[in-house]
């Protein structure tokens, strides 16, 4: 169940949320990174694409993605997330799908499709900047990024974003037992903790099923990892925003 950011308090009570969780003051806001701050899906696409047309004479497209991503998922308990385990990935798909005919070449190219992906400018989203500025002046802000280490400290480095955060938190996956460490870590109570993100997978349900306050603003792209059917959705109760740049507005109004 999504709930408008429209909301009173007795339209709260109505969306199955207590009157606190709407009219307490919220001090730390943490906010996802990767699609909520700066662009970066895009660059999977983008990189995607050009594997494909580096695979073109050996198969066909939509069989190239899905061996892709059966690569992905069967590598994420060992590789983690982010742009070093997709370049696996695709080298360990590109191997298989060619039998082993591969060129140094062809080896050499994804390589450089991911280091390209690694170098690439950071491209924050509408509105971020003047949201997270201002929203910093009222609350404590912390950045809650999934990924490798070095790959998402230095995306918060050169985001220009960093002296605005209180904190920034990088896990290895986000699901309830990591936010109720964050909690617990920060010494906020889980009906306190509120997080903003891109995906109702890592960023919201999770937060909404320890007790605390979901906001969704969604991404024009997902990862199909990411993805949740409307059944799942409808389980849950969480706030959908249109864009970062209502956020403020809404959590004054809310808090």
């Amino acid at each position: 169940m999504v709930v408008q950011p429209a909301l009173d308090a007795s339209s709260a009570g109505q969306a199955g949320f207590g009157d606190d969780i709407f009219t307490s003051m919220h001090d730390v806001i943490a906010l996802d990174a990767d699609d909520t701050l700066w662009r970066n899906e895009d660059l999977y696409r983008d990189t995607q694409a050009e594997f494909r047309a580096l695979l073109a004479h050996y198969h066909d497209p939509a069989w190239i993605d899905a061996r892709l991503y059966e690569a992905e998922m069967r590598n994420l308990p060992h590789f983690g997330y982010g742009i070093k385990a997709f370049i696996l990935s695709m080298v360990e798909t590109a191997v298989e799908l060619t039998e082993g005919r591969i060129t140094g070449a062809e080896v050499q190219r994804v390589v450089e499709l991911g280091r390209a992906m690694i170098q690439a400018p950071i491209e924050l989203l509408d509105g971020v900047h003047e949201t997270v500025v201002s929203l910093a002046e009222r609350h404590e802000l912390v950045i809650v990024t999934k990924g490798d280490l070095l790959e998402q400290e230095s995306k918060v480095e050169r985001s220009g974003l960093r002296e605005h955060f209180r904190g920034v938190e990088i896990v290895s996956r986000k699901d309830r037992r990591t936010y109720e460490a964050i909690a617990r870590r920060r010494g906020i109570a889980p009906q306190d903790f509120v997080m903003v993100g891109n995906s109702l997978r890592s960023d919201v349900l999770p937060v909404v099923a320890m007790g605390g306050l979901g906001v969704h603003i969604p991404y024009h792209t997902t990862w199909a990892h990411e993805e949740v059917d409307e059944e799942e959705r409808a389980r849950h109760v969480y706030v959908e925003l249109q864009s970062i740049r209502e956020l403020p507005e809404w959590i004054a109004s809310g808090a």
